[in-house]
């Protein structure tokens, strides 16, 4: 029985057609699907382009106007939609593309001819190869990667014909107006060994393989590399197709990075960690580990728990799931909650007699402070601090617990007789709130612990996925361990310490049971944000101690954003409302100027629920249209309304365009506090951002 025919979109497809005029799209959309359904049909006429130097290379006839080209390989039953056009600029585009393989890393690369021309002329002037290839970026006043080899540069992702042009490069710039004519795998190794890294370090890290002969002529086999599908994505029904046609343009989404695939399918034998800056990606990863785990790892009457901090998060996160896997039915496998709720739930069914709070009890906590020793020279907010940071954080029930506990980062050294001293307070807190059948949050999550503890599958998940890691606490983590046994695809964590924006305990994850040692990795590239607005967002944070999650220190000096823009506003003004007023003269001014494209996304995010209810009232007084992003709801990426949200509820969002009012910081130390705030606001915005401080 023949194989049916492989059909494919390029990225380079799919950014055009999320461009064009609504009539325009949904022409192009309704010819797609037939195309998807039988490439072969007569009624698709595939035609041989004069000028074109690819001859695999032909275009089709969507109508009178609009013309597809399309790669059709003599060897292989495969078709790739690459672009789409009005007809004379369609031609003109194809007469400059040419489509070969890798011949080190066997993937899939659409090379620009008129870069391989500048290639070949830089070639001209290229300096000769040394001997010695060290693969690590060390010679000074020398072009940057010049102790490098053909073959290094090539597996590193540099197209073949692009090798002279690289080895043009002399600084960070060069290799910065080259990126949009590279393959994303190959500017990020480069930039990677810009940075220090070898080679040897890199291909590891990716996981390539350059010790087997690759056919470049086997177009099939390349398709299915992870490098190629971080540009080509097979569609195998009518269904994808639709979804994939009709989504929301977010690239990322749909194309995985070549080192996030990799890191998304295959079993692993404990818990991993991935590291990354606000756009690189986590989230979608661990989307996307979920649905392989579901799909390949998860019996029938067993699921996939993806869980993250809070409610809205969640919801948010449950939303994406069903839209980036539209009919899937691996997707229902994946239970989505956040913790809280799936604790809630958990011991409801075990007929737990307290209730959960999430703030102190002032009664209980003011009648617990009358037994506070006067010989302890301790005064209530050490008292209280003391108790967020380490009683409850790390779960101490008893005297002798709280002997021994560590207290690294607490500025009070305690001897033995102190602690003494000052443990009555706890205790009673804790009997105070007994007698009202309440108990604090860090102690539910041990409780759960310690009921799971008897239970010998946990909590019955096949594997569980974690994102916003760095949100949750030492007792959280604790609980994660004790819902599933130690094992093959146990558990994995997404986070990033920069956004840690909940939790202010920095919890470690060997401290907790959970060894990820041999299994983290870190994620570079920023898909979202543009580098302009990267930057002023991380130098919000700068001089900051940031953990990696696991008690070493993490940093931003690696992370780079993939697309530019204009540079962030960032303007001050007298008082809050005066902010406000500014952020409403601007929206108006942004949605006065779209000239009847359509309009961009547009979000304002304030501290307070205050100030956003007052900044959705004063839109509404022009006739804005806006959306409350709240707690309780997941927001609509189809909705064109102005969104007006708090900081904390925008994460885990993106826009086109955000206004972030920050203007309540009244002291050095409000400004310190809310700077990772305002850091993940403004990186939830795609290509504009304004900061009102």
């Amino acid at each position: 029985m023949s194989m049916a025919p492989r059909v494919a979109l390029s990225q380079d497809f799919l950014l055009r057609l999320g461009k064009l005029p609504s009539g325009a799209h949904a022409r192009i959309v309704r010819w797609a699907l037939k195309f998807q359904q039988d490439p072969k049909s007569p009624g698709i006429n595939y035609e041989t382009i004069k000028g074109a130097r690819d001859p695999n290379l032909r275009s089709v006839r969507i109508d009178q106007d609009w013309r597809g080209i399309v790669f059709k390989p003599d060897q292989g039953d495969l078709y790739i939609l690459l672009h789409v056009d009005h007809h004379d600029d369609a031609y003109r585009w194809a007469e400059r593309q040419r489509i070969a393989i890798n011949p080190q890393t066997g993937a899939l690369q659409l090379v620009s001819l008129e870069t391989v021309e500048a290639a070949d002329m830089a070639g001209d002037a290229a300096a000769s190869m040394p001997n010695a290839d060290s693969g690590r970026c060390e010679i000074d006043g020398a072009p940057l990667f010049s102790v490098l080899s053909d073959e290094s540069l090539i597996r590193l992702g540099t197209p073949v014909d692009l090798v002279p042009l690289i080895r043009q490069v002399r600084t960070e710039q060069d290799l910065d107006d080259l990126q949009g004519r590279l393959p994303v795998e190959a500017y990020e190794g480069l930039f990677l060994v810009a940075a220090g890294d070898t080679v040897s370090q890199i291909l590891s890290e990716r996981k390539t393989r350059v010790d087997r002969t690759v056919d470049t002529d086997d177009f099939v086999a390349a398709l299915d590399t992870a490098e190629s599908q971080s540009r080509f994505v097979v569609v195998s029904s009518d269904a994808e197709m639709t979804a994939i046609l009709n989504a929301p343009l977010a690239q990322w989404r749909v194309f995985l990075h070549p080192v996030q695939r990799k890191l998304a399918i295959g079993d692993r034998s404990g818990p991993v960690r991935i590291l990354g800056g606000a756009g690189t990606g986590k989230t979608v990863l661990a989307l996307h580990r979920a649905k392989w785990l579901a799909k390949n790892r998860t019996p029938a009457g067993q699921k996939v728990l993806f869980t993250t901090f809070t409610r809205n998060l969640a919801l948010d996160v449950e939303q994406n799931l069903r839209s980036l896997f539209l009919d899937d039915p691996d997707v229902s496998k994946v239970e989505v909650l956040n913790l809280d709720r799936w604790v809630h739930s958990f011991l409801r069914q075990r007929s737990y007699e307290h209730q959960i709070i999430y703030q102190r009890d002032l009664d209980a906590w003011g009648r617990a402070l009358q037994v506070a020793s006067a010989s302890a020279g301790v005064d209530e907010a050490f008292y209280a601090d003391e108790w967020e940071e380490v009683v409850a954080a790390q779960g101490v029930q008893t005297l002798d617990e709280y002997r021994r506990v560590s207290r690294v980062g607490r500025k009070v050294i305690l001897t033995r007789a102190k602690r003494d001293l000052i443990w009555p307070v706890f205790e009673e807190y804790r009997t105070q709130l007994s007698s009202r059948r309440l108990k604090e949050v860090d102690d539910a999550y041990r409780d759960a612990a310690q009921l799971l503890a008897h239970e010998a599958d946990g909590a019955g998940y096949s594997a569980i996925v974690i994102d916003e890691t760095q949100d949750f606490g030492p007792q959280a983590l604790r609980l994660l361990r004790a819902m599933i046994p130690a094992g093959v695809n146990d558990l994995f964590f997404v986070g990033d310490g920069h956004q840690r924006i909940y939790s202010r305990h920095k919890a470690v994850l060997g401290r907790c049971g959970i060894d990820i040692r041999g299994r983290s990795r870190k994620l570079y590239l920023n898909y979202r944000t543009t580098e302009e607005i990267r930057k002023v967002a991380v130098a919000l944070l700068e001089g900051r101690d940031v953990d990696d999650l696991d008690g070493g220190s993490d940093d931003n000096r690696r992370y780079k954003s993939l697309s530019h823009g204009p540079i962030p506003e960032v303007l001050d003004v007298a008082n809050a409302a005066d902010g406000i007023a500014l952020a409403v003269d601007r929206v108006a001014a942004w949605l006065a100027a779209h000239d009847g494209n359509a309009p961009p996304t547009v979000c304002v995010m304030a501290q307070t629920k205050k100030a956003r209810d007052d900044v959705a009232r004063l839109l509404g007084d022009r006739k804005i249209l806006t959306s409350t992003i709240d707690a309780n709801s997941a927001d609509s990426a189809d909705s064109s309304a102005v969104r007006v949200s708090t900081m904390h509820r925008a994460k885990g969002l993106e826009f086109d365009r955000v206004i972030v009012l920050a203007s309540g910081a009244r002291t050095d130390d409000d400004a310190n506090e809310l700077a990772p705030l305002v850091y993940v606001s403004l990186t939830r915005a795609k290509s504009v951002a304004v900061l009102i401080r």
